[in-house]
């Protein structure tokens, strides 16, 4: 072994790499760094894990979840971005990485490709599909604008509005660019689709988001997936004019209707007021000289056919003679019909002399007697028929009432033999006893009496009524004595079913 080696400091693996961590971060500080997004991880903590990489190498990328909230662009993959940040060393896996501070595409071209990606992404998830797309109201009474408050597109929105129909308009003031834009655009969007008919606030029958024209990075905000989805979502139909006529934006596809301008977009969003006048007062013009036309047409027609028409004499006339003949008819018609009458009745008369009707009432008796002496035997065979069957049934359900009988007498022996083997009179028999206080509850321990308190108890023969006189400690074991053989009792029948069962204390 050499000299040198003997002398050389020897250190830990800690301290070699703090030693590195220091160097490397001290040497290089903040930096920036260009390459393709590779291998992204989002996990459940909010940090974010990634690659960035070019041809010849590769260098291990961590945005913190503070960071990675505030980022105007998030990393996708594959992606070419910029990185901004520091340069330091990871010790448990013994390599270089980059903190990053923030992040930005490499220039429109990585733009351009992200925002073709989306839209694809987007547009196969139907978000932009033509059926979604609902109508523009014609008059809509109130409107919700989603802008910035303080600058010029409000004003023109406004303007152009109180132009040509005056409207109750809301305005939802949020940023259109920056930090927490599109969260803030998103949440104006579900906002107004949250307010209820007859409320406070007047749900919109309309809305507009818009915004004046910018460069791409500038409009990114309406190209968030939180944005589009929002309009996308919304139950009132929806009006987007972001930018220039040039300018297109995803919230464009979503929306129900997309405006060149913010100004287009108040064009699109109501009519003019004088023109509406005007096509009203033309109508009802033309309403007016059409009414006017068609009753003169009517008037016409009406004439016309007035002189085809017969005079009320001509209609009147036959009918009037043809009245007159039928009354003047009429009376000779009575007597005739009266005489007739008469005539039939006095016919019929004739055939209910006394003698006539003795004859009939006689037929009617022998008629009768003749029922009735067939119908006795009949009236008997059926009696005995009925009896025959009824002692026929009487028969067989004697066995069946008897077995019934006995399988019930066997099954009420049974519960009270239960019944007597299970009571507590059997363990009274043998020498204990049951105390119950006034209200007949049972007695469980000494310390539920009182001095005073009445008590009752039940032996095997009968009850006795007690008074409490004071209380004693604890019951001793007195010695075992030989009780006397008792008397041999004779055993009582179990009473049967449950009736006579005491209770169990």
């Amino acid at each position: 072994m050499s000299g040198n080696a003997v002398n050389a400091p020897e250190f830990s693996v800690g301290e070699i790499s703090n030693a590195l961590k220091k160097t490397v971060e001290g040497a290089f500080g903040h930096v920036r760094v260009r390459g393709e997004v590779s291998g992204l991880k989002r996990p459940g903590s909010g940090h974010l894990y990634f690659d960035l990489k070019d041809e010849n190498a590769v260098i291990n990328g961590v945005c913190w979840k503070g960071v990675a909230r505030r980022l105007k662009f998030p990393p996708e993959e594959g992606l070419e971005v910029i990185v901004t940040g520091k340069i330091t060393t990871y010790a448990p896996r013994s390599n270089y990485q980059l903190v990053v501070e923030s992040i930005e595409p490499a220039g429109a071209g990585a733009l351009m490709a992200m925002l073709e990606e989306r839209r694809k992404k987007l547009t196969a998830e139907g978000l932009f599909n033509a059926d979604r797309k609902k109508d523009i109201p014609y008059l809509p009474k109130v409107i919700g604008v989603v802008t910035s408050p303080t600058g010029a597109v409000i004003k023109d929105i406004l303007h152009r509005l109180a132009d040509r129909f005056p409207t109750h308009v809301l305005v939802w003031p949020v940023l259109v660019q920056g930090e927490n834009a599109a969260e803030q655009i998103a949440g104006a969007i579900r906002g107004f689709n949250q307010l209820e008919d007859g409320g406070d606030v007047p749900r919109p029958d309309l809305l507009i988001v818009a915004r004046g024209g910018g460069s791409l990075e500038d409009l990114w905000a309406f190209n968030e997936e939180v944005v589009v989805r929002a309009a996308a979502e919304s139950d009132i139909p929806l009006i987007s004019a972001v930018g220039h006529e040039t300018d297109t934006t995803l919230i464009d596809f979503a929306s129900d209707l997309r405006a060149p301008t913010p100004t287009a977009a108040a064009e699109m969003a109501v009519p003019v007021h004088v023109d509406l006048v005007s096509a009203v007062s033309d109508l009802d013009r033309r309403r007016h000289q059409a009414l006017v036309r068609s009753m003169e047409e009517r008037r016409t027609q009406l004439r016309g056919l007035s002189r085809g028409i017969p005079s009320l004499q001509d209609l009147l006339g036959m009918r009037q003679q043809r009245f007159d003949d039928i009354a003047e008819r009429l009376p000779r018609a009575l007597r005739a019909n009266t005489q007739q009458h008469q005539q039939r009745l006095t016919d019929k008369s004739a055939g209910l002399r006394p003698s006539v009707l003795l004859n009939r009432m006689g037929q009617y008796r022998d008629r009768l007697t003749m029922v009735d002496a067939r119908s006795a035997p009949a009236m008997m065979r059926q009696v005995e028929d009925a009896e025959r069957q009824l002692k026929t049934e009487q028969e067989k359900l004697q066995p069946i009432v008897a077995r019934r009988l006995d399988d019930a007498q066997n099954k009420l022996d049974g519960l009270g033999r239960l019944l007597g083997s299970l009571g507590y009179h059997a363990v009274l028999s043998r020498g204990y006893a049951v105390v119950r206080d006034e209200q007949d509850r049972p007695v469980m321990s000494s310390q539920a009496t009182g001095v005073g308190d009445a008590l009752s108890v039940e032996f095997s023969d009968g009850r006795t009524h007690v008074s409490v006189t004071g209380a004693s400690g604890p019951a001793s074991v007195p010695p075992v004595a030989t009780p006397k053989k008792p008397v041999r009792k004779a055993k009582k029948s179990p009473p049967k079913g449950n009736a006579g069962q005491g209770d169990l204390f």
